[in-house]
């Protein structure tokens, strides 16, 4: 409690100071100039210094890599969009669909399909950040909804025993440099990058792992110097990368499937990675929920002629047994609809995948 309280005292104290130059810092960001960079890096740095947050100080590399691969199985909760990549410049925090969240519900489901953590999209490429930042006025509290969804879910993993990791895009269509709306224009402003992470890391609670998505850069961060600033706050923390450098503790396979670390043929943009960096000791792999359709989305809530389009429960439990055999984690991707709650047949499904896990009963559909 009494590090609980330094703690807080620090962050309002730092809160303060940032505030004070907020509204420059706002106004010459909107004008994407060289200034911005210099000024508000000058500004970021004086703020952000390290606060550790650790729930298992001390716990060496091998034996926190055991406590990741014991989660086993989890929910990717990406959240209320309806398309995927989405340009956002000319939007305000109002384009948020969403005028409701139930975030007990996704936990609930979550511990009745057998899952051990949920993995939490906080911000996407078009930088709107479901978290009450202080980087930014595209957040979700600035939207109709008006809440702190991950404050929210925070509270309800807490509630449930559901362990909590977070998704972050590493880039931001309206950074400096960017391209809205296109594949690996993402923008430079590091500074930036480490101030959204920093929050993250010191605000909502211990994060088993991010999952850093690459897909429009780095943001002027490199991977390295990435997962080393999301350790100077969690040191138990492991960091991902989708694809690009490789760097961190885990390795994603974004649409992959289960399978030994260093094999290949698991990832889909990994590959390479998989196959010569030697510093992974955890893998992870996921996919929708959702499977093959016509139009909308794949990972966010799609149309509603899809409700009842859903991944057989048996293939679903198969790459969980998977998972298991080779000591992986896997999350599947749920996305909830405009209302913040999980479709109807998805609870279903993860249902049946959660009596599938307690009976431990095998299946036909992929031989291991």
């Amino acid at each position: 409690m009494v590090f609980c309280s330094l703690f807080y005292r620090k962050e309002q104290h730092l809160n303060q100071v940032t505030g004070k130059f907020r509204p420059l810092i706002n106004n010459i960001v909107m004008k994407k100039s060289v200034i911005s960079k210099l000024f508000t890096g000058i500004a970021f740095c004086f703020c952000l210094q390290p606060v550790v947050f650790s729930q298992n100080s001390g716990t060496g590399d091998q034996e926190r890599a055991q406590q990741i691969k014991e989660m086993k199985f989890g929910m990717f909760i990406c959240t209320f969009y309806g398309k995927e990549w989405t340009p956002t410049l000319d939007k305000d925090a109002s384009f948020f669909r969403a005028k409701s969240v139930d975030t007990d519900q996704w936990c609930r489901v979550a511990r009745d399909a057998g899952m051990g953590y949920i993995l939490f999209l906080t911000k996407h490429h078009d930088g709107f950040c479901l978290w009450d930042t202080k980087t930014t006025e595209k957040k979700v509290t600035n939207s109709p909804l008006g809440i702190d969804v991950l404050a929210r879910l925070r509270k309800s993993c807490d509630r449930y025993g559901i362990k909590l990791a977070l998704y972050f895009s590493e880039g931001d269509w309206n950074w400096p440099e960017a391209v809205d709306g296109k594949g690996g224009k993402g923008g430079s402003f590091p500074e930036m990058k480490k101030a959204q992470l920093k929050e993250l890391c010191t605000l909502y609670g211990p994060i088993e792992f991010f999952w850093m998505d690459h897909a429009i850069g780095d943001g002027g961060l490199n991977h390295k110097e990435t997962a080393e600033w999301v350790t100077s706050f969690q040191p138990d923390c492991f960091v991902g990368f989708n694809h690009g450098e490789p760097a961190g503790k885990l390795v994603l396979r974004e649409r992959g499937i289960p399978g030994r670390i260093g094999d290949a043929k698991t990832s889909v943009y990994n590959k390479a990675a998989e196959a010569s960096y030697t510093g992974y000791l955890v893998a992870e792999f996921t996919y929708p929920i959702l499977p093959k359709h016509q139009g909308g989305a794949d990972w966010f809530f799609s149309l509603p002629e899809h409700d009842n389009l859903v991944t057989p429960a048996e293939k679903i439990y198969d790459d969980y047994l998977g998972a298991v055999k080779y000591g992986n984690i896997f999350s599947l991707d749920v996305g909830p609809d405009y209302k913040g709650r999980i479709r109807k047949i998805d609870v279903k499904t993860l249902k049946q995948v959660g009596r599938y896990i307690r009976s431990k009963i095998k299946t036909n559909h992929n031989q291991l």
